[in-house]
């Protein structure tokens, strides 16, 4: 296989440009281009200018811009687009949480915003669906399986409490234009009726359109209905149709699958930083498992050498079985964390902490990890001196195990806080055997 990532050679084209702010939200996304044969990379962070892709339909760069001040995630995009138009691409995804994570600030707004006037476009869709994970949208509200999004305990996030699931309100918030929506029943008549729903809310100088999706058909439809949209905007799910119209157009080969990584060696560890109850869910199971975990309270971070004590935990425990440490506690704890720290503090404190820890279980010989957390795993592939990871198979929807470049080869599965069956972690370390 050519190199995928170098600074030198002949550049090729990309068709697909994507942009995620956070890093397991951009392997969610990197995952779902893959599985429908698109050759994807994923880039940690903003590519330098001497990098040449090759062999590449897909590039998706990894930001870390979903809690950040609104202007520097603006900045941070715009950048990241100037690269990928600059490697070819013919269309801009712009991804971010199926639970359309923000405040009344940003940062989803502002930053499609910004990359609408950059290309020089008028209109753009908003679709954070994905079913396969329980997140839908009925006219114009999120639900995550059967509640709406702000009765599903995302009205508790500690970073971005979503309290209104009308995503035309939310998005309205956040933006001067219009927003309006494109609804199931127009959805589900398919990608032409869909179509010319955009035409018309075009006319009608609607600058952004909220679309209905209920299930992987109606996904496939938008996605068909994008073809000719310079920037597209949502969660992984509607990326789902926008492959087959390149193939189309004759630009994409068919029948390609998700590539194999190889074989993976070494020890296993497990760094859970999301306090979301899915991940909450499958630490214990692990624990059921009879897997053994180091629990991280982040108020002994401030009189005490946190990462050493669980450092001395886990690496007399490496050949015995995957190691599990964790930072993942329930919403009351968190809210007594975060009362005596701040908010901002003791999420960056917890980062930091697994970001050392995982440089050294790597140093000592640690080749699979799984990551918990769009804001832990930042941390974490940026302390490795991660630039690129190959894409592999999916463990579950949205997230595939991957294959960092360079040496050492880790192999890395970044994990959504929300997203995973509860024996994820038992599962994800069986497929590698």
């Amino acid at each position: 296989m050519t190199e995928t990532l170098g600074s030198r050679g002949e550049a090729e084209p990309i068709l697909l440009g994507c942009i995620a702010d956070d890093f397991t939200g951009a392997t969610d996304l990197a995952s779902m281009l893959a599985d429908r044969g698109m050759r994807t990379i994923q880039l940690i962070g903003l590519p330098e200018g001497g990098q040449r892709l090759r062999d590449v339909d897909a590039a998706v760069v990894a930001l870390k811009s979903r809690a950040a001040p609104a202007a520097w995630a603006v900045e941070q995009s715009c950048r990241a687009l100037e690269w990928l138009l600059g490697a070819g691409a013919r269309q801009i995804f712009f991804k971010y949480c199926s639970t359309f994570d923000s405040t009344d600030q940003g940062n989803i707004g502002p930053v499609a915003c910004a990359l609408l006037e950059r290309i020089g476009e008028s209109f753009t869709i908003a679709c954070p669906a994905f079913p396969a994970n329980g997140r839908t949208v009925y006219r114009g509200h999120l639900f995550v399986g059967d509640a709406l999004l702000s009765e599903s305990g995302m009205e508790r996030h500690p970073l971005n409490p979503m309290t209104d699931s009308n995503l035309v309100r939310v998005l309205g918030r956040q933006v001067k234009e219009a927003v309006d929506l494109v609804p199931y029943e127009t959805v589900e008549r398919g990608s032409e009726a869909i179509s010319w729903r955009f035409a018309a809310l075009r006319d009608e100088r609607v600058r952004y359109a909220i679309v209905d999706a209920l299930c992987d058909r109606h996904l496939l439809a938008i996605g068909a209905a994008c073809a000719d949209l310079r920037l597209v905007t949502g969660g992984s799910g509607v990326a789902m149709g926008l492959p087959d119209n390149f193939r189309a157009r004759g630009l994409l080969s068919t029948g390609a699958q998700a590539p194999s990584l190889g074989r993976a060696g070494g020890f296993a560890a497990v760094l859970a930083g999301s306090c979301s109850s899915a991940t909450l869910q499958q630490v214990s199971y692990m624990q059921e498992t009879g897997a053994a975990g180091f629990a991280i309270d982040p108020l002994r971070i401030l009189r005490e050498d946190v990462a050493e004590a669980a450092l001395g935990w886990a690496l007399p425990r490496l050949s015995e079985a995957p190691v599990m440490i964790y930072a993942s506690a329930g919403a009351a704890q968190v809210a007594r964390v975060q009362e005596r720290l701040g908010r901002e503090r003791a999420g960056y404190m917890i980062e930091q902490v697994m970001a050392q820890i995982a440089r050294r279980l790597v140093e000592a010989g640690v080749r699979r990890m799984l990551v918990a957390g769009g804001e832990t795993a930042g941390a974490v592939v940026q302390a490795l001196g991660v630039r690129a990871l190959r894409i592999g198979a999916s463990i579950d929807p949205g997230v595939p195990w991957t294959k960092s470049l360079g040496e050492p080869a880790v192999f890395l599965a970044l994990k959504s806080g929300n997203f995973g069956s509860v024996d994820f972690f038992v599962k994800a370390f069986r497929m590698l055997q």
